[in-house]
């Protein structure tokens, strides 16, 4: 079926397939792996099954030695058979850990499949647990659930979980900028820079490295997406009456330009200004894609839906490394959050919304593309059959927002074709 653009979008050109079958995906209980690292106080608790602990701890690989800042509170035969009470149990849970972990200052609940299919209500039971703690710890819930999502949906139930629990900025006080989505520290840091000696005075991030210093939102914010699969989080925002600014994604040179201009233009920032501060990053960042552009130029690629990154990684390879893009599939497309990404795609496209697994693995085995990026699952055995492949989840774990890191994206991809030129040597 496919589906005009809208019209929210420039290219009314462009048509969007949708599919509905087998999908083959994460869950959303992987976002704990990058959000436990960012927000440094923080505990996320997965009320789930055995499996659930074995996904966290595989996709994490920590160390026997190490105390992270995740764990699972397992749902057994007793809880199913309601032989147990799960809200005691639960609550004794909590208590034992902040007891061994006094350094936690925001405790998240995470929803499993198990914990939905039983109904266990965990928003209550933070409330409960939260009322009881306070103010020493704050207590919130979210859904990892993989039911109906794709794993990069946890990082957006967990910040928009985030958005009514963060104070209240007030209409008296300055504009304020607002970037979202978890980023690396180092990404992070770049991005302050470049801003703050552009001009702009306040600057926040969501979420931020401490529980206490989530930031002030209100009508005086404009927010920055910096991932385009926070819908629930740009609705909480929008709620609160924050402004968000449309842009391209902060990947490569002219997505990091784009992204950085909206924000420039939304507090007044001269054009002059602008380019003097932002010219010897970007000539950094041309220059570390052609290292990898003779290498990608020409080459066709096939995107499987997967991490939501999938468009504006299609633009940023497309435009700047000048890939073919045989079809680029992504599990839910935002219209108007992609709107400008979706006008700087080419107008001959295939655009996938949603997934039918072995529809597309038919379509990628006929279209034999020069490189696959998809999920785990598929990897190994289209890397069997001879096409090469990167893993979409790298995407996500890696640095690759801002110009200093766009090297680093092409890299990515440039990667696995040379490992394929290798073995077939």
């Amino acid at each position: 079926m496919s589906l005009p653009l809208g019209a929210c979008a420039t290219s009314p050109q462009l048509d969007i397939r949708q599919e509905r079958g087998q999908r083959e995906v994460f869950c959303g209980l992987t976002g704990i792996v990058w959000l436990h690292r960012k927000i440094q106080d923080a505990f996320f608790l997965v009320v789930g099954s055995r499996t659930c602990a074995h996904l966290i701890q595989s996709a994490a690989g920590v160390m026997i030695f190490a105390e992270p800042r995740f764990a699972t509170a397992i749902i057994d035969e007793r809880d199913l058979a309601g032989l147990a009470d799960l809200d005691d149990e639960l609550d004794g849970v909590v208590t034992r850990l902040i007891a061994r972990r006094p350094d936690i200052k925001l405790l998240f609940l995470v929803g499993s499949c198990p914990s939905e299919v039983i109904k266990l209500d965990l928003s209550r039971a933070a409330q409960r647990l939260s009322q009881r703690m306070r103010p020493a710890v704050r207590v919130l819930s979210y859904s990892g659930s993989g039911i109906e999502t794709t794993f990069t949906q946890g990082e957006d139930a967990c910040l928009a979980a985030l958005v009514p629990q963060s104070p209240l900025q007030l209409a008296t006080q300055e504009p304020s900028l607002l970037i979202v989505g978890a980023l690396a520290d180092v990404v992070e840091d770049q991005f302050r820079r470049l801003l703050s000696v552009m001009g702009i005075k306040h600057i926040d991030f969501l979420p931020a490295r401490h529980a206490a210093d989530m930031p002030a939102i209100g009508p005086q914010t404009k927010f920055l997406l910096a991932q385009p699969f926070l819908t629930d989080t740009a609705r909480a925002l929008e709620a609160r009456g924050a402004q968000h600014l449309p842009a391209l994604f902060p990947l490569g040179e002219e997505g990091t330009t784009a992204w950085l201009w909206a924000a420039a233009q939304a507090f007044g920032i001269p054009r002059a200004t602008f380019d003097a501060v932002t010219a010897s990053s970007r000539e950094r960042a041309k220059q570390s894609l052609s290292l990898h552009r003779e290498q990608l130029a020409g080459k066709r690629i096939f995107f499987f839906p997967d991490s939501q990154l999938e468009v504006p990684l299609a633009r940023f390879l497309s435009r700047e490394l000048g890939m073919e893009l045989t079809e680029v599939g992504t599990p839910y497309l935002h219209r108007r959050h992609l709107a400008d990404e979706l006008a700087h795609l080419p107008q001959d496209v295939t655009l996938v919304e949603g997934q039918d697994v072995d529809a597309q693995l038919d379509r990628c085995r006929a279209q034999k593309p020069d490189l696959s990026v998809c999920g785990l699952g598929l990897a190994n055995p289209l890397e069997a059959e001879g096409l090469a492949t990167k893993w979409s989840i790298e995407l996500v774990f890696t640095p690759v927002q801002g110009y200093e890191q766009t090297g680093d994206l092409a890299e990515l991809f440039a990667r696995p074709l040379r490992r394929r030129e290798l073995l077939e040597v």
